[in-house]
């Protein structure tokens, strides 16, 4: 079986990523370069010296614009494809229960980890004198309501009432939700869901398409808000700014190694009560392919063939990988979840329970729609923003270490798919073991 996002030919893959790679970094290094000087060469007049900072920030605008405008018809698209790739619900049977179980367990555990671990570190606090204005922020964030209320308003937004106008107003979790449900029934119609899910299926793949060609012009934007954001910031960019992003990069590669060096080998240990390292041992070629790629569809093949050598019966590697290569991205939702909200401290805005819970939610669920391609999490991580109210556009400075983060939280994914491929097979193998023969 294969994963419907699988690409055909993965060393082709790979060189393309390690390209959008170095244009990333040249762009970053190009962009801090310029924008180290640029503080000196901006006109003293503050008319001009505005002008100046809008033109060079003009490519980045144009980022976040084609960021924005990709989110609705990609939320629909790859949720639908997710979910309807699991085939008619109804038949998933004891593997597809206990493989999309195991899936949803680890990734919402991985998105608890992130959360609590951004909380506690506070990076976007780090070097920060003083709160930054949020005069411009949506109400909802200036004055949040209260808990139950709050929590009714997430339950609300869960079912919207005209789907057209929570596009408009950017309801992500409806739309998720409603996403969901749709690619559930279609699964289960036959060949009367066939003819819409083959359209959603073209939609969704001509949507990846415009997402490859976003990634492959952001370098370009990355770098404008790069210049742009130390222009204005002067000498405040390295004091704070650079500080807090250090102690980000430290925040989510500490979340990656304590869900991936801990949670996943103790789940692999308890329920199998072997040693979990001799077992993501075997897995690392398939780790340093997903690392090298920044793809787990692309490493998809070589993830397999680890799993055979590391004796996982054909047939839940058959299933349990390419459906974890689609739907399952701890990697991607842990790096989701602390984003969001090291973006919300950099900002001074302290978010409510309720507004916790709504990252819980739509980056777990979002990490579903994650496709398998290089910087799909960046695109997932301005859904997630949305989600809250908070703007896209603060996202400019973490645009420039995403490329680096990203190769590290796709090693995470492809290592919670071998995870539990392990355990899956482990009970697949214990409830298919002949019965012993009864003593004469």
């Amino acid at each position: 079986m294969e994963s419907p996002n699988a690409q055909p030919d993965p060393s082709k893959l790979r060189r393309r990523a390690n390209m959008l790679v170095m244009f990333t970094a040249g762009a970053v290094l190009i962009g801090g370069l310029i924008g180290g000087f640029l503080p000196g060469w901006l006109p003293e007049d503050a008319g001009a010296r505005k002008t100046a900072l809008t033109l060079i920030g003009f490519p980045g605008d144009l980022l976040m614009r084609m960021l924005k405008m990709i989110v609705v018809p990609l939320i629909v698209a790859t949720m639908v494809v997710g979910v309807s790739s699991l085939g008619d619900i109804r038949k998933a049977g004891r593997i597809g229960g206990r493989t999309i179980g195991f899936y949803a367990i680890t990734t919402g555990m991985a998105v608890v980890t992130g959360i609590v671990l951004v909380n506690l570190i506070q990076p976007g606090i780090v070097g920060a004198s003083v709160p930054a204005d949020v005069a411009n922020l949506p109400k909802s964030l200036r004055e949040p309501k209260g808990a139950l209320e709050a929590m009714l308003d997430v339950v609300r937004g869960m079912f919207p009432d005209n789907l057209v106008r929570a596009g408009v107003d950017m309801n992500v979790l409806g739309l998720i939700v409603f996403s969901v449900a749709l690619g559930a029934v279609l699964s289960t119609m036959g060949e009367r869901g066939r003819p819409v899910l083959r359209f959603i299926e073209s939609f969704n793949e001509a949507i990846m398409k415009i997402v490859h060609l976003i990634v492959w012009y952001a370098p370009i934007g990355i770098a404008s808000l790069l210049m742009a954001r130390m222009g204005a910031a002067g000498e405040s960019f390295w004091r704070v700014e650079v500080r807090q992003l250090g102690w980000y990069m430290a925040t989510v590669l500490g979340g990656l190694a304590l869900h991936a060096l801990i949670t996943l080998p103790l789940i692999y240990w308890i329920i199998k009560r072997r040693n979990p390292f001799t077992y993501i041992w075997g897995m690392a070629q398939a780790l340093l392919t997903a690392f090298s790629t920044a793809s787990s569809s692309a490493t998809l093949p070589i993830t397999m063939e680890c799993a055979k050598q590391n004796k996982i019966s054909e047939r839940t590697a058959g299933f349990v990988l390419p459906l974890g290569a689609t739907i399952n991205m701890d990697g991607t939702a842990l790096y989701e979840a602390v984003a969001v909200i090291f973006i919300a401290q950099s900002l001074g805005v302290e978010l409510t329970g309720a507004q916790m819970v709504v990252i819980f939610f739509t980056a777990t669920l979002a990490a579903i729609g994650a496709a398998g391609i290089p910087e799909a999490g960046l695109v997932m991580m301005v859904i997630v923003l949305t989600a809250v109210g908070l703007p896209p556009e603060a996202a400019a400075l973490i645009l420039a270490v995403d490329w680096f983060l990203d190769r590290f939280r796709t090693a995470v994914n492809v290592a919670g798919d071998a995870i539990g491929a392990g355990v899956v097979d482990h009970y697949e193998q214990r409830n298919t073991a002949p019965a012993p023969q009864a003593a004469a």
